[in-house]
């Protein structure tokens, strides 16, 4: 089609004239439209270059963490995140955790597993920039080198986290068994020493919280032996406040905790359908569930006690070493409404423990997938299950 203009070599209308040229220009339009002007070639360009640098990103983050031994999911999501095309995170909202004081985000990081064969620093401060500022973590005597690994985050972030470090009472006794008290100020002892040990592979002087580690036997818990090497502790800026973590007769070690006076913090494994055994790994065979549970759990918060869950939903998914797993285990204990909401099985078990008495919950969490799913459960937990009289979300 002719143009009409004067230049032969782009339109071959046999005329040259260098005159005619900007005239040329000017009724372009008539081949490939208005030329834009400098602004909006300005804004394409940058919009082309943005989404280029943004792929390239999710493409080699993506190929590193899959090169890093990650499974596919996780390098994607890693990959996505990088790049800034993943969807928002929600925000998190938070609880004041007992006698402590702190405002604590309802998802606690469990470092344990996560770190104790490798450093997850761009995983732990991906938690710490959404919000999550409570980590919690074990000695080496179980979790290898997850501490030493913690280190170099808490030198960038210490100042504003809640960190939590817990050890065994080692009382080489039944949980049905009635210790010593000379076997009570010898374990006393060793577990004050393993705090010392867990500051050292931290760099640190103190921990917000040391845990008795898998409290299980109540005269442990309410040993006045324990209660004094945490009082010397404390008083040497150690530590600033004691907890349990408990997983085998744990409704009766929370009782007996309760009952002491002692301790500000409470991490249970509990579940929607009930209590956690850590013998068979699934729900304690005889255990009423949880949503019968909030009286003692209503107790435990008057008596000044942050209460947290863990095990929530540890046998949803099979592994290797449990056997198969059942992701519709705790159906039974959710309403119609609820298990049409668009969670996963995990994310509901979290969301459900949350609205059914407790402040916070600890998990696992190894790679982004499963970091982004446990922060949106226990950041909208409240939109599903009103919350207890006088515990606002904040």
């Amino acid at each position: 089609m002719a143009c009409g203009c004067l230049r032969k070599s782009r339109c071959g209308c046999g005329k040259r004239r260098r005159a005619a040229k900007d005239w040329h220009l000017s009724q372009r339009r008539c081949i490939v439209g208005p030329t834009p002007d400098a602004a909006s070639r300005r804004r394409y360009m940058t919009q082309n270059r943005r989404s280029f640098m943004q792929h390239l990103t999710f493409a080699g983050v993506s190929a590193a963490t899959l090169l890093k031994g990650s499974g596919a999911e996780a390098a994607l999501a890693t990959g996505r995140e990088a790049a800034g095309l993943a969807p928002p995170w929600p925000g998190m909202t938070y609880r004041t955790l007992g006698r402590t004081g702190y405002k604590a985000s309802r998802l606690i990081f469990g470092c344990g597993a996560a770190l104790s064969s490798r450093r997850q620093d761009r995983l732990l401060h991906t938690a710490f920039d959404a919000g999550i500022n409570v980590f919690d973590v074990g000695y080496k005597h179980y979790y290898d080198n997850a501490e030493k690994h913690l280190a170099p985050f808490l030198k960038a972030r210490k100042e504003k986290i809640f960190l939590i470090s817990k050890a065994a009472v080692p009382v080489d006794r039944a949980w049905n068994e009635e210790p010593t008290v000379a076997e009570l100020k010898t374990a006393a002892q060793r577990w004050s020493a393993f705090l010392d040990e867990s500051l050292a592979e931290m760099q640190i002087d103190q921990v917000d919280a040391y845990y008795q580690m898998g409290a299980n036997n109540v005269t442990v818990v309410g040993s006045e032996e324990v209660r004094r090497a945490f009082e010397a502790a404390k008083a040497a800026g150690k530590v600033k406040h004691m907890g349990i973590s408990t997983h085998q007769n744990a409704e009766a070690a929370l009782t007996r905790a309760i009952e002491t006076g002692a301790f500000d913090l409470a991490m249970i494994a509990v579940t929607p359908g009930g209590w956690y055994d850590w013998e068979t790994r699934k729900v304690l065979p005889g255990s009423a569930p949880m949503h019968t549970m909030r009286p003692l759990f209503d107790r435990a918060r008057e008596s000044g006690i942050g209460l947290i869950g863990m095990k929530a939903g540890r046998f949803l998914a099979g592994r290797m070493f449990l056997g198969a797993g059942d992701p519709d285990a705790f159906n039974g204990q959710y309403t119609a409404d609820f298990l049409k909401a668009e969670l996963s099985p995990f994310q509901r078990s979290y969301a459900y423990v949350l609205g059914h008495g407790l402040d916070a919950v600890n998990a696992d969490m190894q790679n982004l997938v499963h970091l982004k799913e446990n922060f949106i459960a226990a950041a909208t937990s409240h939109t599903y299950f009103p919350d207890a009289p006088g515990q606002a979300i904040a």
